[in-house]
Protein backbone atom coordinates (compact mmCIF):
# COMPACT_ATOMS: atom_id res chain seq x y z
CA UNK A 1 0.00 0.00 0.00
CA UNK A 2 1.32 3.61 -1.09
CA UNK A 3 1.45 5.97 1.65
CA UNK A 4 2.72 9.27 3.00
CA UNK A 5 2.27 8.94 6.40
CA UNK A 6 4.65 12.06 8.44
CA UNK A 7 6.31 9.00 10.48
CA UNK A 8 9.01 12.16 11.72
CA UNK A 9 5.68 13.44 13.33
CA UNK A 10 3.87 10.48 14.99
CA UNK A 11 6.66 10.14 17.33
CA UNK A 12 8.71 6.80 18.50
CA UNK A 13 5.84 4.76 16.95
CA UNK A 14 5.68 6.27 13.97
CA UNK A 15 8.26 3.45 12.01
CA UNK A 16 6.08 0.60 12.95
CA UNK A 17 2.53 2.67 12.55
CA UNK A 18 3.56 2.89 8.62
CA UNK A 19 4.98 -0.65 8.60
CA UNK A 20 1.61 -2.10 9.69
CA UNK A 21 -0.13 0.03 7.08
CA UNK A 22 2.75 -0.85 4.46
CA UNK A 23 1.82 -4.61 5.11
CA UNK A 24 -1.48 -4.76 4.57
CA UNK A 25 -2.10 -6.13 0.78
CA UNK A 26 -5.99 -5.80 1.34
CA UNK A 27 -6.42 -9.77 1.04
CA UNK A 28 -9.63 -9.96 3.28
CA UNK A 29 -8.36 -13.06 5.74
CA UNK A 30 -8.93 -10.63 8.52
CA UNK A 31 -12.88 -10.48 7.65
CA UNK A 32 -13.90 -13.78 8.93
CA UNK A 33 -11.54 -13.91 11.77
CA UNK A 34 -13.21 -10.06 13.14
CA UNK A 35 -16.01 -10.18 15.63
CA UNK A 36 -17.04 -6.57 14.83
CA UNK A 37 -16.95 -7.53 10.89
CA UNK A 38 -19.46 -9.99 11.70
CA UNK A 39 -21.92 -8.49 13.62
CA UNK A 40 -22.07 -5.18 11.62
CA UNK A 41 -21.26 -6.18 7.70
CA UNK A 42 -19.13 -3.02 7.58
CA UNK A 43 -16.17 -3.11 5.53
CA UNK A 44 -15.19 0.13 7.71
CA UNK A 45 -15.57 -2.03 10.79
CA UNK A 46 -13.24 -4.86 10.04
CA UNK A 47 -9.11 -4.57 10.08
CA UNK A 48 -8.69 -4.36 6.70
CA UNK A 49 -10.99 -1.37 6.71
CA UNK A 50 -9.96 0.31 10.21
CA UNK A 51 -6.21 -0.07 8.83
CA UNK A 52 -7.37 2.17 5.59
CA UNK A 53 -9.24 4.48 7.76
CA UNK A 54 -6.47 4.87 9.86
CA UNK A 55 -3.48 5.52 6.49
CA UNK A 56 -6.32 8.57 5.94
CA UNK A 57 -6.29 10.20 8.97
CA UNK A 58 -2.56 9.86 9.43
CA UNK A 59 -2.32 11.47 6.00
CA UNK A 60 -4.53 14.25 6.68
CA UNK A 61 -7.00 12.85 4.15
CA UNK A 62 -9.75 12.43 6.40
CA UNK A 63 -10.23 13.61 10.08
CA UNK A 64 -9.16 11.82 13.01
CA UNK A 65 -13.16 11.94 14.35
CA UNK A 66 -14.62 10.93 11.17
CA UNK A 67 -12.52 7.57 11.46
CA UNK A 68 -12.70 7.44 15.68
CA UNK A 69 -15.94 5.85 15.88
CA UNK A 70 -14.91 2.67 13.58
CA UNK A 71 -11.46 2.37 15.50
CA UNK A 72 -13.28 2.28 19.04
CA UNK A 73 -15.50 -0.36 17.58
CA UNK A 74 -12.92 -2.46 17.26
CA UNK A 75 -12.47 -4.85 20.12
CA UNK A 76 -8.47 -5.32 20.18
CA UNK A 77 -9.05 -9.09 19.99
CA UNK A 78 -6.20 -9.61 17.68
CA UNK A 79 -7.65 -12.33 15.83
CA UNK A 80 -6.83 -10.63 12.42
CA UNK A 81 -3.07 -11.24 13.74
CA UNK A 82 -3.36 -14.75 13.98
CA UNK A 83 -5.19 -15.22 10.72
CA UNK A 84 -3.63 -12.60 8.46
CA UNK A 85 -0.76 -14.40 5.63
CA UNK A 86 0.84 -10.82 5.59
CA UNK A 87 1.88 -10.65 9.28
CA UNK A 88 0.70 -7.23 9.73
CA UNK A 89 1.32 -6.39 12.91
CA UNK A 90 -1.93 -4.46 14.01
CA UNK A 91 -2.08 -3.83 17.52
CA UNK A 92 1.51 -1.70 16.43
CA UNK A 93 -1.19 0.64 14.54
CA UNK A 94 -4.16 0.44 16.49
CA UNK A 95 -2.85 1.28 20.37
CA UNK A 96 -0.61 4.22 19.33
CA UNK A 97 -3.46 5.51 16.75
CA UNK A 98 -6.08 5.36 20.03
CA UNK A 99 -3.71 7.30 21.91
CA UNK A 100 -3.18 9.66 19.40
CA UNK A 101 -7.12 10.19 18.96
CA UNK A 102 -7.16 10.69 22.51
CA UNK A 103 -5.15 13.34 22.68
CA UNK A 104 -6.47 15.27 19.64
CA UNK A 105 -9.31 14.65 18.46
CA UNK A 106 -11.80 13.24 21.77
CA UNK A 107 -13.71 16.10 23.41
CA UNK A 108 -12.16 17.06 26.94
CA UNK A 109 -15.63 16.05 28.52
CA UNK A 110 -15.15 12.60 27.27
CA UNK A 111 -11.72 12.17 28.17
CA UNK A 112 -12.42 12.82 31.64
CA UNK A 113 -15.00 10.24 31.73
CA UNK A 114 -12.91 7.60 30.25
CA UNK A 115 -10.31 8.27 32.64
CA UNK A 116 -12.51 8.33 35.90
CA UNK A 117 -13.65 4.84 34.86
CA UNK A 118 -10.49 3.65 34.22
CA UNK A 119 -9.02 4.72 37.34
CA UNK A 120 -11.77 3.26 38.69
CA UNK A 121 -10.90 0.13 37.76
CA UNK A 122 -7.79 -0.10 38.44
CA UNK A 123 -8.41 0.67 42.15
CA UNK A 124 -10.09 -2.89 43.53
CA UNK A 125 -11.06 -0.61 46.60
CA UNK A 126 -12.68 1.49 44.21
CA UNK A 127 -14.18 -1.04 42.28
CA UNK A 128 -15.81 -2.67 45.25
CA UNK A 129 -17.27 0.77 46.23
CA UNK A 130 -18.65 0.75 42.74
CA UNK A 131 -20.18 -2.39 42.77
CA UNK A 132 -21.64 -1.98 45.54
CA UNK A 133 -23.51 0.95 44.54
CA UNK A 134 -25.03 -1.13 41.54
CA UNK A 135 -25.82 -3.76 44.01
CA UNK A 136 -28.24 -1.15 45.47
CA UNK A 137 -29.28 0.17 42.62
CA UNK A 138 -30.14 -3.07 40.85
CA UNK A 139 -32.87 -3.34 44.21
CA UNK A 140 -34.47 0.02 43.01
CA UNK A 141 -33.87 -0.56 39.08
CA UNK A 142 -37.58 0.67 38.22
CA UNK A 143 -35.86 4.46 39.14
CA UNK A 144 -32.88 3.87 37.24
CA UNK A 145 -32.45 5.98 33.71
CA UNK A 146 -33.15 3.13 30.82
CA UNK A 147 -29.20 4.01 29.52
CA UNK A 148 -27.76 2.64 32.63
CA UNK A 149 -30.39 -0.43 33.34
CA UNK A 150 -27.74 -2.46 30.66
CA UNK A 151 -24.74 -1.56 33.03
CA UNK A 152 -26.40 -2.88 35.90
CA UNK A 153 -27.09 -6.27 34.27
CA UNK A 154 -22.98 -6.48 34.58
CA UNK A 155 -23.14 -6.32 38.07
CA UNK A 156 -22.63 -9.29 40.53
CA UNK A 157 -25.32 -10.26 42.67
CA UNK A 158 -22.84 -11.52 44.72
CA UNK A 159 -19.82 -9.97 45.21
CA UNK A 160 -16.88 -12.81 46.89
CA UNK A 161 -14.95 -11.24 49.91
CA UNK A 162 -11.56 -9.63 49.62
CA UNK A 163 -8.46 -12.44 49.81
CA UNK A 164 -5.66 -11.38 51.78
CA UNK A 165 -2.36 -12.38 49.67
CA UNK A 166 0.93 -13.24 51.43
CA UNK A 167 3.90 -11.75 50.34
CA UNK A 168 5.46 -15.38 50.15
CA UNK A 169 4.27 -18.71 49.17
CA UNK A 170 6.94 -21.19 49.80
CA UNK A 171 7.17 -24.22 47.30
CA UNK A 172 5.68 -27.50 48.54
CA UNK A 173 8.64 -30.74 48.47
CA UNK A 174 11.76 -29.60 46.24
CA UNK A 175 11.91 -26.00 45.11
CA UNK A 176 11.73 -26.15 41.01
CA UNK A 177 11.27 -22.33 40.45
CA UNK A 178 10.67 -18.82 41.78
CA UNK A 179 8.23 -16.21 40.62
CA UNK A 180 6.47 -13.35 41.09
CA UNK A 181 2.80 -13.13 40.56
CA UNK A 182 0.33 -10.51 39.34
CA UNK A 183 -2.33 -10.42 41.51
CA UNK A 184 -4.57 -7.92 39.09
CA UNK A 185 -6.98 -5.21 39.85
CA UNK A 186 -10.79 -5.92 38.86
CA UNK A 187 -9.92 -9.71 39.08
CA UNK A 188 -9.27 -9.10 43.02
CA UNK A 189 -12.78 -7.94 43.36
CA UNK A 190 -14.50 -9.96 41.02
CA UNK A 191 -13.05 -13.35 41.39
CA UNK A 192 -10.26 -13.27 43.51
CA UNK A 193 -10.51 -17.13 44.14
CA UNK A 194 -8.28 -17.16 40.70
CA UNK A 195 -5.34 -15.74 42.92
CA UNK A 196 -5.47 -17.90 45.46
CA UNK A 197 -6.05 -21.26 43.49
CA UNK A 198 -3.13 -19.84 41.09
CA UNK A 199 -1.16 -19.79 44.68
CA UNK A 200 -2.01 -23.56 45.16
CA UNK A 201 -1.16 -24.67 42.02
CA UNK A 202 2.24 -23.58 41.57
CA UNK A 203 3.22 -24.32 45.39
CA UNK A 204 1.95 -27.88 44.36
CA UNK A 205 4.44 -28.22 41.76
CA UNK A 206 7.22 -26.71 43.43
CA UNK A 207 7.20 -23.46 42.80
CA UNK A 208 7.74 -20.74 45.18
CA UNK A 209 5.55 -17.30 44.58
CA UNK A 210 6.48 -13.85 45.66
CA UNK A 211 3.50 -11.79 45.12
CA UNK A 212 5.42 -8.03 45.64
CA UNK A 213 3.40 -5.50 47.85
CA UNK A 214 2.04 -1.82 46.26
CA UNK A 215 1.92 -3.31 42.82
CA UNK A 216 -0.45 -1.40 41.14
CA UNK A 217 -2.15 -1.49 38.18
CA UNK A 218 -0.36 -3.09 35.10
CA UNK A 219 -1.80 -0.10 33.08
CA UNK A 220 -3.35 -2.38 30.36
CA UNK A 221 -6.80 -1.10 30.28
CA UNK A 222 -5.60 2.60 29.60
CA UNK A 223 -2.93 0.99 26.98
CA UNK A 224 -5.79 -0.70 25.32
CA UNK A 225 -8.17 2.67 25.55
CA UNK A 226 -5.58 4.79 24.09
CA UNK A 227 -4.21 6.37 27.54
CA UNK A 228 -1.27 5.91 27.09
CA UNK A 229 0.38 8.29 29.22
CA UNK A 230 -1.75 6.84 32.30
CA UNK A 231 -0.74 3.61 31.16
CA UNK A 232 2.98 4.35 30.66
CA UNK A 233 2.77 5.47 34.58
CA UNK A 234 1.20 2.04 35.40
CA UNK A 235 3.81 0.32 33.96
CA UNK A 236 6.36 2.38 35.68
CA UNK A 237 5.41 1.77 39.01
CA UNK A 238 4.91 -1.56 37.92
CA UNK A 239 8.27 -2.33 37.27
CA UNK A 240 9.50 -0.81 39.94
CA UNK A 241 7.66 -2.94 42.21
CA UNK A 242 8.73 -6.21 40.91
CA UNK A 243 11.93 -8.04 42.27
CA UNK A 244 15.20 -9.07 39.68
CA UNK A 245 15.91 -12.09 41.55
CA UNK A 246 13.01 -14.40 40.25
CA UNK A 247 12.63 -16.44 37.41
CA UNK A 248 9.66 -15.26 36.06
CA UNK A 249 7.03 -12.77 36.23
CA UNK A 250 3.77 -14.40 36.26
CA UNK A 251 0.15 -13.41 35.53
CA UNK A 252 -2.89 -15.04 35.23
CA UNK A 253 -4.69 -12.47 33.40
CA UNK A 254 -4.55 -12.49 29.34
CA UNK A 255 -4.46 -8.60 29.08
CA UNK A 256 -2.02 -8.28 31.47
CA UNK A 257 -0.26 -10.41 30.53
CA UNK A 258 -0.21 -9.42 26.89
CA UNK A 259 0.07 -5.78 27.91
CA UNK A 260 3.17 -6.79 29.73
CA UNK A 261 4.52 -8.48 26.89
CA UNK A 262 3.97 -5.32 25.17
CA UNK A 263 6.19 -2.68 27.37
CA UNK A 264 9.13 -2.17 24.94
CA UNK A 265 6.64 -1.15 22.11
CA UNK A 266 5.01 1.37 25.20
CA UNK A 267 7.77 3.18 26.02
CA UNK A 268 9.42 3.19 22.66
CA UNK A 269 11.93 5.92 22.27
CA UNK A 270 11.35 6.91 25.43
CA UNK A 271 14.37 6.35 28.31
CA UNK A 272 12.55 3.48 29.76
CA UNK A 273 12.90 1.09 26.29
CA UNK A 274 15.39 -0.95 27.98
CA UNK A 275 14.44 -1.66 30.99
CA UNK A 276 11.02 -2.00 30.10
CA UNK A 277 12.07 -4.76 27.24
CA UNK A 278 14.10 -6.63 29.87
CA UNK A 279 10.84 -6.53 32.19
CA UNK A 280 8.79 -7.91 29.59
CA UNK A 281 10.76 -10.51 28.37
CA UNK A 282 10.57 -11.77 31.91
CA UNK A 283 6.85 -11.75 31.67
CA UNK A 284 4.97 -15.12 30.95
CA UNK A 285 1.13 -16.09 31.64
CA UNK A 286 0.73 -18.95 34.62
CA UNK A 287 -0.22 -21.73 31.98
CA UNK A 288 2.71 -20.42 29.62
CA UNK A 289 5.13 -21.35 32.97
CA UNK A 290 3.38 -24.49 34.07
CA UNK A 291 3.45 -26.03 30.63
CA UNK A 292 6.99 -25.55 30.20
CA UNK A 293 8.10 -26.57 33.57
CA UNK A 294 5.76 -29.31 33.66
CA UNK A 295 2.87 -30.18 35.54
CA UNK A 296 3.44 -32.83 38.33
CA UNK A 297 0.33 -32.71 40.77
CA UNK A 298 -1.93 -32.65 39.19
CA UNK A 299 -5.63 -32.83 40.82
CA UNK A 300 -7.64 -35.85 41.17
CA UNK A 301 -11.89 -36.52 40.35
CA UNK A 302 -13.04 -39.08 41.26
CA UNK A 303 -15.58 -39.12 38.11
CA UNK A 304 -15.26 -38.18 34.41
CA UNK A 305 -15.81 -33.84 34.27
CA UNK A 306 -16.39 -32.75 30.87
CA UNK A 307 -15.29 -28.90 30.31
CA UNK A 308 -14.88 -26.06 27.51
CA UNK A 309 -12.15 -24.60 27.54
CA UNK A 310 -12.31 -20.89 25.98
CA UNK A 311 -9.44 -19.31 24.32
CA UNK A 312 -9.21 -15.51 25.82
CA UNK A 313 -8.42 -13.79 22.71
CA UNK A 314 -5.22 -12.09 24.59
CA UNK A 315 -3.84 -15.59 25.45
CA UNK A 316 -4.43 -17.24 21.62
CA UNK A 317 -4.28 -14.03 19.41
CA UNK A 318 -1.77 -11.61 21.22
CA UNK A 319 0.29 -13.74 22.89
CA UNK A 320 0.15 -17.08 20.91
CA UNK A 321 -0.94 -19.44 23.67
CA UNK A 322 -2.85 -22.11 22.58
CA UNK A 323 -1.56 -25.14 23.15
CA UNK A 324 -0.17 -24.94 26.64
CA UNK A 325 -3.88 -24.50 28.71
CA UNK A 326 -4.74 -27.69 26.87
CA UNK A 327 -1.77 -29.49 27.36
CA UNK A 328 -2.50 -28.49 31.17
CA UNK A 329 -6.37 -29.58 31.33
CA UNK A 330 -5.61 -32.61 28.68
CA UNK A 331 -2.98 -33.78 32.09
CA UNK A 332 -5.87 -34.20 34.48
CA UNK A 333 -7.26 -37.54 34.97
CA UNK A 334 -10.82 -37.75 34.31
CA UNK A 335 -11.10 -34.06 32.52
CA UNK A 336 -12.38 -34.46 29.20
CA UNK A 337 -11.76 -31.13 27.07
CA UNK A 338 -14.52 -29.90 24.03
CA UNK A 339 -13.66 -27.39 21.77
CA UNK A 340 -16.03 -24.73 21.43
CA UNK A 341 -17.42 -24.01 17.78
CA UNK A 342 -15.81 -20.48 16.31
CA UNK A 343 -14.03 -20.92 19.42
CA UNK A 344 -11.32 -18.05 18.42
CA UNK A 345 -14.12 -15.64 17.85
CA UNK A 346 -14.08 -12.68 21.09
CA UNK A 347 -16.57 -12.76 23.75
CA UNK A 348 -17.12 -9.73 23.72
CA UNK A 349 -15.62 -8.32 27.36
CA UNK A 350 -12.13 -6.42 26.21
CA UNK A 351 -11.26 -4.35 28.60
CA UNK A 352 -14.04 -1.64 29.27
CA UNK A 353 -15.59 -2.37 25.95
CA UNK A 354 -18.82 -4.05 28.02
CA UNK A 355 -18.97 -0.57 28.94
CA UNK A 356 -18.52 1.28 25.92
CA UNK A 357 -19.84 -0.84 23.19
CA UNK A 358 -22.80 -2.32 24.96
CA UNK A 359 -24.74 -3.92 21.73
CA UNK A 360 -21.92 -5.51 19.91
CA UNK A 361 -21.04 -6.60 23.11
CA UNK A 362 -24.06 -8.22 24.17
CA UNK A 363 -24.29 -9.97 20.55
CA UNK A 364 -20.83 -11.86 20.83
CA UNK A 365 -21.21 -12.71 24.37
CA UNK A 366 -24.87 -14.31 23.67
CA UNK A 367 -22.80 -16.11 20.50
CA UNK A 368 -20.66 -17.09 22.61
CA UNK A 369 -22.43 -18.61 25.47
CA UNK A 370 -24.70 -20.23 22.39
CA UNK A 371 -21.72 -22.12 21.28
CA UNK A 372 -20.73 -23.20 24.59
CA UNK A 373 -23.88 -24.90 25.28
CA UNK A 374 -23.59 -27.02 21.83
CA UNK A 375 -20.74 -28.83 23.50
CA UNK A 376 -22.55 -30.32 26.03
CA UNK A 377 -20.13 -29.20 28.56
CA UNK A 378 -20.59 -29.51 32.10
CA UNK A 379 -18.65 -26.40 33.09
CA UNK A 380 -16.57 -23.67 31.28
CA UNK A 381 -12.56 -22.89 31.85
CA UNK A 382 -10.67 -20.15 30.45
CA UNK A 383 -7.75 -18.05 31.00
CA UNK A 384 -9.16 -14.21 31.70
CA UNK A 385 -11.00 -12.99 34.03
CA UNK A 386 -13.02 -10.34 31.76
CA UNK A 387 -14.17 -13.76 29.94
CA UNK A 388 -14.91 -15.71 32.65
CA UNK A 389 -17.43 -12.76 33.96
CA UNK A 390 -18.79 -12.17 30.54
CA UNK A 391 -19.81 -16.05 29.59
CA UNK A 392 -21.38 -16.61 33.00
CA UNK A 393 -23.34 -13.24 32.56
CA UNK A 394 -24.54 -14.61 29.43
CA UNK A 395 -24.85 -18.47 30.46
CA UNK A 396 -27.25 -16.94 32.92
CA UNK A 397 -29.06 -14.43 30.58
CA UNK A 398 -29.46 -18.06 28.15
CA UNK A 399 -31.46 -19.53 31.39
CA UNK A 400 -28.24 -22.50 31.33
CA UNK A 401 -26.00 -21.33 33.90
CA UNK A 402 -22.55 -23.62 34.25
CA UNK A 403 -19.31 -23.28 36.16
CA UNK A 404 -17.00 -20.76 34.76
CA UNK A 405 -13.61 -20.84 35.72
CA UNK A 406 -10.04 -20.04 35.56
CA UNK A 407 -7.60 -22.94 34.21
CA UNK A 408 -5.91 -22.53 37.44
CA UNK A 409 -9.25 -23.40 39.47
CA UNK A 410 -9.46 -26.82 37.53
CA UNK A 411 -5.78 -27.52 38.70
CA UNK A 412 -6.46 -26.71 41.89
CA UNK A 413 -9.33 -29.53 42.29
CA UNK A 414 -11.81 -26.59 42.69
CA UNK A 415 -14.51 -27.56 39.33
CA UNK A 416 -17.08 -28.96 42.65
Amino acid sequence: MQHRIPVDSLGPEGPAMAQAVATCVHCGFCLASCPTYRVLGEEMDSPRGRIVLMKQALEGELSIPEANPYVDRCLGCMACVTACPSGVRYEQLLIPFRARAERTARPLLERIRRRALLQLLESPRLFRIALRTGQFARIVEAFVPAAAKRMLSLVPAVLPPPAALPAVVPAQGTRRARVALLAGCAQQVLAPEINTATLRVLSANGIEIVVPPNQGCCGALSAHAGVADHARARADQLMRAFPPDVDAIVTNAAGCGSAMKEYGHLFAGRPLEPSAKAFASRVRDVAEFLDAIGLVNPPAFASPRTVAYHDACHLAHAQGIRSAPRRLLAAVPNVTVREIPDGEICCGSAGIYNLEQPDIAETLGAAKAQAILTTGAEAVVTGNVGCLVQIAAHLERAGRPLPVMHTMQLLAGDIG
